[in-house]
């Protein structure tokens, strides 16, 4: 494993994090724990999850998985004992209680409460990186930063950043750090894939301007870019497009014809699919680790192969005919 530095902070985490979405809602704890430790032993010491993942989406407000995925992986790395190995990362901002007006946000009150929350569940003294998971206007910005630098201050967190804010959010967060003379945002973590190419109109340049570390998560598009799915098919039994809403139908022909070249080149490549779609994004300038989401073991080890694929420049090319930088293909 060649870990990098991520962003400013001279911290090393591998390549690719391990996403833990999927642990309490698409995989039971049995199911999840091995994988966990599986990812560890492979050298991947950068894991990220949320505190309402494990929450099924038809579930009310504080249904009864919310806080899954934190239990299972603070359990997880209690077994094993790679508490310390690991730079453990979650998130604060969705509605987790039912008739609480202040049960979600990224105001103080929230994120102090819920901060809490999320150690008892994980198991643990402090958070690697805490992340403010959306943006939202119903607190200032400045009262929102104010709060991660106290719990900065106070080692609860070591770092802090965001996920799925637009460039100017950044800029104005940076701001007030300057301003204020508080600790500083780290890192975003937006959507990234060879589908999806808008984060590259401005927010990579701001990462590069200020070295914010760059967290993709879905690589793999939903699932799209895994090479289950064919034109004019419906989506497998099993997978997640045939089992939640029905994203297939956004996929257009442009979409198509990429997974069509897509599935030439890893043949050509001897990879899978999904391996290329990882690969490329691992290798694209600016981001820091990419965020997988394996459900089992092979699925894993089938990801982790993406770091054995090499992306050439006449590659990129090759994929830039089909998906245009800085572009959104999906028909919506």
């Amino acid at each position: 494993m060649n870990y990098v530095n991520f962003g400013r902070t001279g911290v090393k985490v591998s390549p690719l994090c391990l996403g833990c979405m999927n642990f309490g809602l698409r995989a039971t704890e049995e199911e999840s724990i091995p994988v966990i430790h599986h990812a560890i032993d492979k050298g991947i010491n950068f894991i990220d999850t949320a505190n309402v993942y494990g929450l099924m989406p038809t579930d009310p407000p504080m249904g009864e998985g919310a806080g899954r995925s934190e239990e299972i992986l603070g359990k997880a790395l209690k077994q094993n004992g790679k508490r310390e190995f690991v730079f453990l990362a979650t998130k604060v901002h969705h509605h987790m209680y039912v008739d609480d007006p202040n049960g979600g946000g990224i105001t103080r009150r929230h994120i102090l409460y819920e901060v809490e929350q999320s150690l008892r569940r994980l198991d643990t003294d402090y958070i690697d990186l805490y992340q403010l998971h959306q943006p939202r206007t119903e607190a200032e910005s400045d009262e929102t930063i104010r709060a991660l630098d106290d719990l900065v201050r106070s080692g609860k967190i070591r770092y802090f950043g965001t996920s799925s804010f637009p460039a100017w959010r950044l800029t104005e967060a940076l701001n007030i750090s300057e301003k204020f003379l508080l600790n500083r945002l780290v890192s975003e973590q937006p959507q990234y894939n060879l589908v999806n190419r808008r984060i590259e109109r401005e927010l990579v340049h701001v990462a590069q301007a200020y070295d914010i570390a760059i967290l993709p998560w879905s690589p793999l598009a939903m699932g799209f870019l895994t090479g289950k799915y064919k034109r004019g098919e419906d989506a497998p039994d099993g997978t997640r497009f045939s089992t939640q809403i029905n994203w297939l139908r956004y996929m257009g022909d442009r979409a198509y014809d990429l997974l069509d070249e897509m599935y030439a080149m890893a043949e050509e490549k001897d990879c899978s699919v999904a391996q290329l779609a990882i690969a490329w994004v691992v290798n694209q300038p600016a981001v820091t680790s990419t965020i997988i989401g394996p459900r089992t073991i092979e699925q894993l080890d089938d990801n982790l192969g993406a770091l054995d694929v090499e992306i050439t420049d006449d590659d990129r090319k090759r994929l830039d005919q089909f998906s245009k930088p800085r572009e959104h293909i999906l028909e919506i």
